[in-house]
C-alpha cells in the first residue's frame, strides 16, 4: 500500500484507490480495547460495587453515575471540535488520543479504591468526581478515534470493514474481560458467594485495566500514524470557539437523514441506560448463577464476536446498511427478553433455576445477541461516516469530529437521566446489600426482571423505528462520492 498521494488530488485527501493494510485495521481496532475495558468495568462491578460493598443507595449512585454521563455529554462536542481544528505534523486525531491515555488510566483506578468507611456523602462525591475523570478522559479519546476511522476508509464498503474490525476486538476484549473478572479477580469462594462480594478484587482489577487500557491506546496511536499524510487537513480559516461549536452542532441537524438516525439511537441510548443499572443483578439472582457460570457466558460471546465477525462482508455485500441495522436491532433487543417473559410469566415448562437447563439457555441467549453486535456495530459507525460525507457534499466542511460527538453527546446525556431514573428504581425495588445467593425476595426479583426486560425493551424497539426513514443506501453514496471527487479536482486545479 503505498502513501503517496494519487494523482490529481490534493495532499491530505484521501483518494478511492488507497487502501488500508490488515495491520492499519487492526491497530485501529485494537484501540477500541480501552473503551471495552471501561464499559465492563462500569458494566458488570461498579454500581455493584458501590451498591452493595460501599453501601451507597442505589438512587445516590445512580445521580453520581447520572451526574458523570452528563459531564461526559458535555465535553464530547468540545473534543469534537478540537479534534477537527489541530494543526500539526502529527494530525488532528492521534494528538488527543494519546494524551489521553495517562489520566484515563489513574482515574479508572482510583473509581475503585475509595477509602473505607467513607459516609453517603463522601462516598458520593468520590463516586462522581472519579466517574468524571474517566469519561472525560475517554471522550478525548474516543472522539477523536471514531472520527479517525471516518477519516482513513473512504469508500462503501472499506468502511464496513474497518469499523467491522473496531467492533470484533472491542467486542472480543470485553468477553474476554468479562472472563478474566469471574475468573481471576472475583472467582466464587465459600467467604464470597457471589465472588462479586470479594473488595480486595477492585483495586487490583482496576490497576491491571489501568495498564491495559493505556498499551492499547498507545498501539493504537503507533500502528495507524503511516495514515497521517493521507488524512485531510482542517480548513485555514478554521479556529476552535465557542460559536463555531454551536455553528457545527446546529449544521449536522439540518439533515434528515442524521435526524432519523439521531433520535432512533439516544431513545435506544436512554433505555439501555436504565436496564444497565438492573443488570448486575439479573445474571447472580434472577437466574442463580455463579460467577464462573456469567464467564462461560463471557466465553460464548467471544466465539459469537468472531462468528459475526466473519459475517460482516456476508452482510455489506448482500444488504444495505440500512436494513441491517433494523433487522439485528431488532434481534439483539428481542432475545434476552424471551427467558425473561417465560420466567415472569411463571410458564409451567420453563426450567426452574435449578436445572441445568438455565445456564444453557442464558449461554445461548448471549451467543445469539453477541453474535449480532459486531455487525451491527460497524454498521451504525459506518452510517457515521457516510454522514459525514453528505455533510462535506452539503456544507463543503468536513466535520466529523462534529457528527461524532454531537451523537456521542446526546447519547450520553439520555443516558445519565436513565441511570439516574435507573438508580431510583432499584430503590424502589428496594434490592437489599450484601445479598447472597438465595436471599432476595421473589417479588423483589420479579420486579427486577419487569424492569430490565419487557416494560424497559419495548420502547427501545420504538427506537427502531426511525431508523426506517434514513435515505443513504449504496446507490446515494456513490453519487455523493462522484460529486466530491469532482469538487475536489475543481478545487486543485484552482490552487
Amino acid at each position: 500500500m503505498s502513501d503517496a498521494a494519487e494523482p490529481g488530488t490534493q495532499p491530505g485527501d484521501r483518494t478511492v484507490g488507497h487502501r488500508l493494510s490488515i495491520g492499519v485495521m487492526l491497530a485501529y481496532g485494537v484501540g477500541d480495547i480501552a473503551q471495552a475495558i471501561k464499559n465492563q468495568g462500569f458494566n458488570i462491578l461498579l454500581l455493584f460495587f458501590y451498591q452493595q460493598l460501599v453501601g451507597l443507595p442505589g438512587t445516590l449512585t445512580g445521580l453520581a453515575l447520572g451526574i458523570a454521563l452528563m459531564f461526559d455529554a458535555v465535553t464530547d462536542p468540545v473534543a469534537g471540535g478540537l479534534s477537527d481544528r489541530i494543526k500539526g505534523r502529527f494530525g488532528r486525531r492521534h494528538p488527543m488520543i494519546a494524551m489521553a491515555a495517562l489520566p484515563l488510566a489513574i482515574s479508572f483506578y482510583f473509581l475503585f479504591s475509595p477509602p473505607e468507611g467513607l459516609s453517603d456523602l463522601t462516598a458520593f462525591l468520590w463516586l462522581t468526581t472519579f466517574a468524571v475523570l474517566v469519561r472525560g478522559s475517554l471522550t478525548f479519546y474516543h472522539i477523536p478515534h471514531l472520527a479517525l476511522g471516518a477519516e482513513m476508509a473512504h469508500d462503501y464498503n472499506q468502511r464496513s470493514t474497518l469499523f467491522g474490525f473496531n467492533a470484533l476486538l472491542g467486542t472480543l476484549s470485553g468477553a474476554v474481560v468479562s472472563i478474566v473478572i469471574y475468573n481471576v479477580f472475583f472467582p466464587p469462594s465459600d467467604e464470597f458467594r457471589p465472588g462479586l462480594l470479594n473488595p480486595e478484587g477492585y483495586p487490583a482489577f482496576a490497576l491491571t485495566a489501568g495498564f491495559a487500557m493505556i498499551a492499547a491506546l498507545a498501539i493504537c496511536v503507533l500502528g495507524t500514524a503511516k495514515e497521517i499524510p493521507h488524512l485531510r487537513k482542517p480548513e485555514a480559516t478554521s479556529r476552535f470557539t465557542i460559536a463555531n461549536l454551536l455553528q457545527d452542532m446546529v449544521a449536522v441537524f439540518q439533515d434528515r437523514n442524521f435526524v432519523m438516525v439521531f433520535f432512533g439511537s439516544i431513545l435506544i441510548a436512554l433505555i439501555g441506560s436504565i436496564e444497565a443499572v438492573g443488570q448486575p443483578f439479573m445474571g447472580v439472582h434472577f437466574w442463580g448463577l455463579t460467577t464462573r457460570e456469567l464467564s462461560y457466558g463471557a466465553g460464548a460471546a467471544a466465539i459469537a464476536f468472531l462468528l459475526g465477525f466473519s459475517l460482516i462482508p456476508f452482510f455489506t455485500k448482500r444488504f444495505d446498511k440500512k436494513p441491517s441495522l433494523i433487522g439485528l436491532g431488532i434481534v439483539a433487543i428481542s432475545i434476552g427478553n424471551v427467558p425473561i417473559c417465560l420466567r415472569l410469566l411463571d410458564v409451567s415448562w420453563f426450567p426452574a433455576n435449578e436445572s441445568p437447563m438455565i445456564l444453557v439457555i442464558y449461554i445461548s441467549v448471549i451467543f445469539i445477541g453477541a453474535s449480532t453486535l459486531p455487525i451491527l456495530g460497524a454498521t451504525y459507525n459506518s452510517i457515521y461516516a457516510d454522514l459525514a460525507d453528505a455533510h462535506e457534499l452539503r456544507t463543503g466542511k468536513r466535520r466529523e469530529g462534529a457528527i461524532y460527538s454531537t451523537r456521542a453527546f446526546a447519547n450520553k446525556a439520555t443516558g445519565a437521566l436513565g441511570l439516574f431514573i435507573g438508580g431510583i428504581i432499584l430503590d424502589i425495588v428496594a434490592f437489599p446489600e450484601n445479598a447472597e445467593y438465595g436471599t432476595v425476595h421473589p417479588d423483589i426479583l420479579w420486579n427486577l426482571g419487569l424492569f430490565v426486560g419487557p416494560a424497559t425493551s419495548f420502547f427501545s424497539l420504538l427506537g427502531v423505528i426511525f431508523f426506517f426513514h434514513y435515505r443513504i443506501d449504496r446507490a446515494r453514496h456513490r453519487e455523493i462520492m462522484q460529486e466530491l471527487e469532482t469538487r475536489r479536482a475543481a478545487e486543485g486545479e484552482r490552487a
